[in-house]
């Protein structure tokens, strides 16, 4: 068997360091994708969460309104039924 020659080996490192830096590139470019998703998706949510907010501020007045009706409405029928 014979030993190989040093400068294959330093040239199949180079290049092995070269793919692993690649491969790395790659990776730390779709790490930083996936945070920028992250990061436009809490936004999304947040502006989800305040809608929501703001919609079930509105509502509230609604079943007060449908008992104040209905409570009128009760003692105008008693009063008509009374005269």
């Amino acid at each position: 068997m014979t030993e190989p020659d040093p400068t294959d080996v330093a040239l199949e490192l180079a290049q092995l360091r070269g793919a692993l830096d690649a491969g790395f590139a790659r990776l730390d470019g779709r790490l930083a994708l996936l945070d920028q998703r992250h990061d436009q998706t809490d936004k999304r949510l947040d502006e989800h969460d305040a809608r929501l907010d703001r919609g079930e501020q509105r509502l509230w007045p609604l079943p007060s309104v449908a008992a104040l009706v209905a409570v009128s409405a009760l003692a105008l029928s008693a009063w008509q039924f009374t005269h």
